[in-house]
């Protein structure tokens, strides 16, 4: 049965439920806002700063949204919000989905299934765009999973303009699929490698949700 999956405690700003990680960008950004709207009213130089001010905290606060999601019962669920870039068979036998995350994705990213964290690696890099083929060599973290399935790999990758990976649980952690694992900031790409003999549901093009669009055919 499909179930409500909460996180560890998380950022919030005005009832908004933001991503863990969230404060460096959003704090700053949204106290100029405050700040240049208040002395808006008394100066008119302050309203060419309030506009752009409150603009930026307005796309900051979209950006780093953390909505709850009712979890997808199937073998691996999608960890990731956006598009299916590229579908690849694997020489090992597996087959790697990349799912693109635009700025305007929900960039939480969530455990494709349950089992133990037996590595979180991060891996300095570039940071070219990530729908680019040259993003492989961006700065990226690599998970693997101990599950059912036996060892599930997942790779979250930087973008252009995204600098920092963030994740959320360390090595050795029990999770639950569908569980708030690490947050991407801005415009990156997360691939997941389905074990030989899954079948993959997804096409490419296709709009993922985190926690939601199972990856694996019924």
């Amino acid at each position: 049965m499909p179930h409500s999956q909460s996180s560890a405690p998380r950022d919030s700003l005005a009832g908004v439920r933001l991503a863990r990680g969230a404060s460096p960008w959003l704090l700053p950004t949204v106290a100029t806002a405050a700040v240049s709207l208040i002395r808006a009213r008394r100066s008119g130089r302050w309203a060419a700063v309030a506009v752009p001010a409150t603009a930026l905290a307005a796309g900051m606060l979209w950006f780093f949204r953390d909505p709850e999601r009712e979890i997808t019962q199937g073998r691996v669920i999608s960890p990731a919000d956006g598009v299916v870039q590229s579908i690849m068979p694997w020489k090992d036998g597996r087959t790697r989905v990349a799912i693109f995350m635009s700025p305007l994705n929900v960039h939480v990213n969530r455990a494709p299934l349950a089992g133990t964290v037996t590595s979180v690696e991060h891996i300095p890099g570039g940071f070219v765009p990530a729908f680019n083929k040259e993003s492989e060599n961006n700065e990226r973290v690599v998970w693997h999973f101990d599950t059912e399935l036996g060892d599930i790999e997942m790779v979250q990758i930087a973008g252009a303009v995204a600098r920092r990976i963030v994740p959320y649980v360390p090595q050795g952690t029990k999770v639950e699929q569908g569980e708030r694992i690490g947050l991407i900031r801005f415009g990156s790409r997360v691939d997941i490698y389905l074990p030989q003999g899954i079948d993959v549901a997804v096409e490419v093009g296709q709009t993922t949700t985190a926690g939601v669009t199972r990856l694996d055919r019924h």
